[in-house]
């Protein structure tokens, strides 16, 4: 019997059978790994730490005790930076922005007084009077002196410094052609009344603008400061109350946890923060009331008796430039022709008598109703004795009318001196006035700034203290 070796094909068309492949264990799953934790930012921790702490006592003790203190530091630093910049507005209304404006003023009134005396002395020719060239001499100086005043104490490149630039450059010249006026009028030389007229021209259209829109200026200054000093410190005023609020809030949180009535810091802090918001209350109250008199029955009654004082002077000046001009220079109002000089002194003593009225409303003591009412007198009796005068002139009697004018007994001359003088005086008095007022107002608020600052840090730190105590008990 034959047998088919191993490993070799049967025969005919059978296929060899394959051997059997090994089959490998399963692998059980795998869990997918969890992503890289992303990294925290010191923010994110912060905030963790600071919710972690929150949920403890004294964790919120140590946020209440911070909040409290930071809180009083920026109350008091609030206050003083706000009173600071009120204290400063109060001192320059006292020792800067008012008597720079007095002295525009004092500008505006020299120039407008040495060019009445200059006309006065040119109508007095070769009997000019040396008490007349000491006035004209006495007020260029003062002018000159003021302006350098006012160009100290001025900015660099503003308007004003312009202003004073452009008078120091005028006055000069101005000097010069009243001086060649006199020259020609003591030879008797009729060009003479002619430099006069150019040097007035000089004086009204640029010199005298020039000082007005200084004076303008300086006023405008002037209120600034005042809106600057006067108004409430409401930030400060808010921060105190919620200040107050706050430390209220935690001592009753403190009574309603441990039964005591009293915590000595925080005690200290309130005490602090309520002297501080006080002060500032009465402080202000007080600055306020005392600047606010010291504008009303101060800088009002100035301005008005300087504007006053200016129309005299104008009016003086045109008054004697009447006489000068002999009606060489008129004016047309309407169909009727005017001498030009004598139509603006009606002009100017209608505006000194409005003056004289609204100062007379505004004094508000005898020692300011007085002057003003002697001025009104001597304006009265000015108006009878020009009227006088002028019919004189108009009548051909020109030196009876000069005399009226510059004499020495019973001309207008005398009555323009009695308004100026007592002018002077009412505005002394309201000087007075102004600076006690405002002195008041400014003292009020000494040392407020300084003293809201320590008592704050004083009360941050019996806040702190305080709340430390509260938290020792836990330890």
């Amino acid at each position: 019997m034959t047998h088919t070796p191993n490993g070799t094909a049967p025969p005919g068309n059978v296929a060899p059978v394959p051997a059997p492949v090994p089959t490998l264990p399963a692998v059980p799953p795998q869990p997918t790994p969890p992503p890289p934790e992303a990294r925290r930012t010191a923010f994110a921790e912060g905030a963790d730490r600071l919710r972690r702490a929150a949920t403890t006592e004294p964790g919120r003790l140590r946020i209440i005790g911070a909040l409290l203190a930071a809180l009083v530091v920026a109350f008091g630093a609030v206050t003083a930076w706000q009173m600071t910049d009120r204290a400063t507005a109060a001192d320059d209304v006292l020792t800067s922005s008012q008597p720079l404006s007095s002295d525009a003023a004092d500008i505006y009134r020299s120039l407008a007084d040495a060019n009445t005396a200059a006309s006065s002395g040119f109508l007095a020719g070769g009997q000019e009077t040396a008490a007349s060239r000491d006035r004209y001499e006495n007020d260029i100086r003062t002018a000159a002196a003021k302006l350098v005043n006012a160009a100290a104490n001025s900015d660099p490149g503003s308007p004003s410094a312009e202003t004073i630039t452009k008078l120091n450059r005028l006055l000069p010249e101005y000097k010069g052609l009243v001086e060649r006026a006199r020259t020609y009028n003591r030879q008797g030389f009729p060009v003479g009344g002619a430099y006069l007229r150019y040097a007035n021209e000089k004086m009204q259209k640029e010199m005298l603008p020039a000082a007005e829109d200084l004076y303008t200026k300086e006023n405008q200054r002037l209120r600034d400061d005042y809106a600057d000093a006067t108004p409430y410190p409401w930030p400060a005023i808010a921060l105190g109350v919620a200040t107050l609020a706050a430390l209220a809030w935690v001592m009753r949180r403190t009574y309603l946890r441990t039964n005591r009535v009293l915590n000595h810091g925080l005690v200290a802090a309130t005490a602090a923060a309520a002297v501080v918001l006080i002060w500032l209350t009465a402080g202000h109250t007080l600055a306020r009331s005392g600047l606010n008199d010291s504008y009303d029955h101060g800088v009002r009654s100035l301005n008005v008796l300087h504007d006053a004082r200016i129309a005299s002077l104008k009016a003086r000046g045109n008054e004697n430039l009447t006489l000068v001009a002999r009606g060489a220079e008129t004016t047309k109002v309407g169909d009727e022709t005017f001498d030009a000089y004598d139509h603006d002194f009606g002009r100017d003593m209608d505006a000194l008598a409005e003056g004289l009225a609204q100062a007379r409303r505004l004094a508000d003591d005898a020692g300011g109703e007085k002057p003003v009412d002697s001025a009104v007198g001597n304006m009265t009796e000015w108006k009878k004795r020009h009227a006088a005068a002028r019919a004189q002139d108009e009548n051909g009697n020109y030196q009876q009318a000069l005399d009226m004018v510059i004499g020495a007994k019973g001309a207008t001359g005398e009555c323009f001196d009695g308004v100026d003088e007592n002018l002077a005086t009412a505005l002394a008095h309201e000087e007075n006035e102004f600076e006690q007022a405002a002195g008041d107002g400014r003292d009020a608020l000494t040392g407020l700034p300084a003293g809201a600052a320590v008592l704050a840090v004083l009360g941050a730190a019996g806040a702190v203290l305080g709340i430390g105590r509260r938290l020792s008990e836990y330890r």
